[in-house]
Order: C-alpha cells, then sequence, then structure tokens
C-alpha cells in the first residue's frame, strides 16, 4: 500500500484537511502532520514555536481514528519536522489541503498550502497542493463548506500521482476546485497567472496605518488569458490543475539575459 503525509495551512482540525483525508481512504495509509493552528498565508517559511515538538492529536474522520501529529509552526516546516521525526513513514506523496480558499496567479508564492508542498517536493516527494473556492470572509475560519466534490478530485489525482511516472519538471499539482462543482465538472491543465488574483487594500493609508487595517480583495485582469489559472475557475468555473516546479529559473534566452546584463 502506497503512503501519503497529508498536511494544510488552516491547522489540524480543520475540515477541509480531514475532507482530504476521507477522500483519500483505502487509496493509501495516511499520516496526518500539521500546524496546529491557522498558518495561512505563511508561504514556505520554516518558522514556529523553537520549544515546540510534535504532539499527538487523536482525531475520528469518517467514522474512523486517526493518530494525527501537529506543531507550532508554519506549513512547510510542519512538513519537514514529520519528515524528520517519523522515519518509519516514508510518503509516497504529500498532499496539501483541502484548503479553505483558492490559490491562483502569482498570489501563490505567499500561500502556505503550496509552501507545504513545495516542502514536500523539496524533499523529493511528489506533491499535491489542493485548494476549493471560498469566500475571503471564511478563509481564517471553520466555516460549513461542501468538500465532497474537491475531495473527489483529489483522489482522482492522487491516484494517478501515485500510479504514474511524472512527467520531467512537474514537482506539484496545484489543485483548484471552484464553488459550486459538482463530480461532472471539468478540469482543465493551466498554466500559472501572471497576475495577482488576491490584492490587499490600505484604506486612507498614513504613518499611523495598522498592519491589521488591510483589507483582502479578489479581482480578474481584463484581458485574463484564457489559458491561466484564474480564467479557468474565476471566469469558466472549472477545475484548475497546474503543475508547479521547483525550478524558478526565467524562460528567458539567457543570450537575451547576457545581452542585457552586459556580459560577453
Amino acid at each position: 500500500m502506497p503512503k501519503i503525509l497529508v498536511t494544510n495551512d488552516d491547522g489540524v482540525h480543520s475540515p477541509g484537511l480531514h475532507a482530504a483525508v476521507d477522500g483519500l481512504y483505502g487509496l493509501a495509509d495516511v499520516e496526518i502532520v500539521a500546524p496546529l493552528h491557522q498558518q495561512t498565508a505563511m508561504g514556505r517559511a520554516l518558522t514556529g514555536n523553537k520549544a515546540s515538538a510534535m504532539q499527538p492529536v487523536p482525531l475520528s474522520i469518517g467514522g474512523r481514528d486517526y493518530q494525527a501529529y501537529a506543531c507550532d509552526a508554519s506549513p512547510a516546516f510542519a512538513v519537514r519536522h514529520g519528515l524528520s521525526c517519523l522515519p518509519s513513514f516514508s510518503p509516497d506523496l504529500v498532499v496539501s489541503g483541502i484548503n479553505y480558499g483558492e490559490n491562483l496567479g502569482s498570489s501563490i508564492t505567499g500561500s502556505g498550502t503550496v509552501g507545504a508542498a513545495l516542502q514536500g517536493a523539496g524533499q523529493g516527494i511528489p506533491s499535491i497542493a489542493i485548494s476549493l473556492e471560498t469566500s475571503i470572509d471564511t478563509i481564517h475560519d471553520y466555516s460549513e463548506q461542501e468538500w465532497d466534490v474537491a475531495a473527489h478530485f483529489l483522489r482522482l489525482f492522487a491516484g494517478i500521482m501515485l500510479g504514474n511516472s511524472r512527467p520531467m519538471d512537474v514537482d506539484v499539482l496545484k489543485i483548484d476546485v471552484p464553488c459550486g462543482a459538482t463530480l461532472e465538472t471539468p478540469w482543465r491543465l493551466t498554466r500559472l497567472s501572471p497576475d495577482s488574483y488576491y490584492g490587499i487594500e490600505l484604506p486612507k493609508p498614513s504613518l499611523s496605518s495598522q498592519l491589521g487595517d488591510y483589507r483582502i480583495t479578489k479581482a480578474v485582469a481584463e484581458g485574463e488569458p484564457k489559458d491561466t489559472d484564474v480564467h479557468a475557475l474565476a471566469v469558466d468555473k472549472v477545475v484548475s490543475v497546474t503543475p508547479l516546479s521547483l525550478d524558478c529559473t526565467s524562460r528567458e534566452r539567457f543570450s537575451v539575459i547576457n545581452s542585457w546584463l552586459g556580459g560577453a
């Protein structure tokens, strides 16, 4: 039986994480390693309480008992610490999610969900980051959501990742499921939009403005290309599947960049 490590950035008690575990039941042996508390928007930061150790957290999911582990750390650090402290569990796949709120466009660099998946990939384990579209005001709480469809697509792509050799340069599959999707909703292979899907606004900015005054917004850029993750989910309302690579090198030809830099 293959093995899957399940994590997230919403915390070990998140219903989204529990839905992911339930959706993977029977596909693989699952180990749960997650942040102890909410860690949204931590990116791939390796930060946490230096005195924190892995602590067992008993969970009941789908009528089955699980022994989860959690630490007071960022999602990426939870993954790293879990892989270090549970040497007998060598996962074939890391799953991060199911996240409250879609992760689209260049905004994903701040995503703890994506950051945890990138950490798994950085340690040589293929990974999935999966998110469900929700309203902004639900991102930081455990509001009731319909998780079944997202769990269905997670199981579908986890099975593919476990059963087939990956193409070169595909380290993470980023999956975003639109609100209201059904089992019949099509999925589309997409590229990452270069635009920032999430924005932050500061009303009446001044030197006395506080960090808590910022407001998160969502926006689709005018002329958003149809092959992007933003267009797929926010405009066409289909499931977006974006292959991500650890290689962040610019795609421009080195001859052009060298000329720009004044090299020989």
